[in-house]
């Protein structure tokens, strides 16, 4: 017997019956304000082996990485993009949509940890599907609204750096620190090829950045596979091709004492490759006292770079963790915003801790592949740097 026949329905009452499938009527349109009692009540004490605080404005810091103040500053700048273009199936059943709070705290938290989307969803009460759209709207949004936080700085914040840099470490007119760290991820067996997989055979996107003496981060790259090294990955950025072409590192040069010259530079490690604007160390093979002490005193500023990596990947863990197949289109941009974040941090003055930083490198288990192309211009300028510092005083002048 076949099955009865339906009875057709107008185009108006289809139509409405779809509108009710998506508009909120005004009584259920209760929004969430509630939900920290609700996290907190239901989170403090299920975390083993944790050391999340009694204390409320602690658990909270422990559970998102800021402080009150700085979450408040974070979800003003994504309001407007949250609720003008929500995220969709945001509705409770009982009715209530969730705040752009409640969404900015699951964003976070699946950033910050580094759970799974189940795990974090269970610590909300939400569902899986709700915290991949509301963490992947949060991303889109603060990757816009945030720009200011992370870009090259002016002639007067770049003067205060250097400052700060020789101040603290003896090196005239050094402008920041550099390094990389791998984001380890597994990929699906027809996306897997040789330029993702790296030195340690494992499958991951690289992220080199650029930070100041408060571990800012400065100029970023990411986005290129694991199987590159460290010095192609320079030559591959745009900052490399700026730094050529005069456009960046290309403020006053400096007379030093001894009658010698220095202009603006960064500090790297041995992967990277001896240039004018990047000074590495000397091999450590019977090396002079005077070398010895340089190479101590860079190796002290470019571990700025190295901690900046070990508290960016413990604060937001999602990048420590081996991420299980992600969109290779979309993890620049959660690496981005997880940069974002670790600068808005510091330009709030929330205190970065300590302990949450990785305890080991950043990048445990990778061997520092040694670049040996060196530049005759890069020698002589770390030739000045040494000359400078046995000098004693400098005579810094603009000239």
């Amino acid at each position: 017997m076949a099955p009865p026949k339906k009875s057709k329905k107008s185009k108006k009452d289809r139509k409405l019956r779809k509108s009710k499938s998506v508009v909120v009527p005004a009584e259920a349109k209760a929004v969430d304000l509630d939900w920290w009692d609700s996290f907190w009540h239901k989170n403090s004490s299920t975390q083993a082996g944790s050391s999340v605080s009694n204390d409320e404005e602690e658990g909270f810091k422990f559970f998102f990485r800021v402080s009150k103040k700085t979450f408040d500053y974070i979800c003003s700048l994504v309001r407007e993009d949250l609720v003008s273009r929500p995220p969709s199936g945001l509705i409770k059943i009982e009715g209530r949509l969730l705040s752009v709070e409640k969404q900015v705290a699951i964003a976070m938290r699946r950033l910050a940890s580094g759970e799974s989307q189940v795990s974090v969803g269970a610590a909300f009460g939400v569902g899986q599907s709700t915290v991949s759209q509301v963490t992947w709207r949060f991303i889109e949004a603060l990757e816009e609204r945030a720009k200011h936080h992370l870009k090259w700085p002016d002639l007067n914040r770049m003067e205060e750096i250097k400052s700060e840099f020789e101040a603290s470490f003896g090196l005239p007119n050094c402008c920041g620190a550099i390094d990389g760290t791998h984001i380890i991820m597994t990929l699906p067996t027809v996306q897997t090829s040789d330029d993702w997989c790296d030195s340690e055979e494992n499958y991951s996107m690289l992220l080199q950045g650029i930070v100041d003496h408060e571990m800012r981060f400065l100029d970023i790259v990411t986005g290129w596979p694991g199987g590159m090294t460290a010095s192609r990955l320079l030559k591959c950025s745009g900052f490399y091709k700026l730094c050529e072409g005069g456009q960046r590192l290309n403020g006053d040069v400096r007379s030093l004492s001894g009658g010698v010259e220095i202009r603006e530079y960064l500090v790297g490690g041995a992967s990277y490759p001896l240039l004018p604007w990047l000074i590495t160390t000397f091999e450590s093979n019977g090396l002079l006292p005077s070398v010895s002490a340089f190479n101590a005193m860079h190796e002290a500023a470019r571990s700025l770079a190295v901690r900046a990596f070990s508290q960016l990947k413990g604060t937001w863990r999602i990048l420590s963790k081996v991420m299980w197949r992600p969109d290779k289109q979309k993890l620049p941009s959660i690496i981005l915003v997880c940069c974002l974040l670790h600068n808005i941090i510091i330009d709030s003055r929330d205190i970065l801790d300590p302990d949450i930083a990785l305890s080991g490198h950043h990048d445990s288990g990778y061997g520092e592949q040694c670049c040996k192309q060196v530049d005759p211009l890069g020698r002589t300028s770390r030739d000045n740097l040494i000359k400078h510092r046995e000098h004693g005083k400098q005579t810094a002048t603009p000239i």
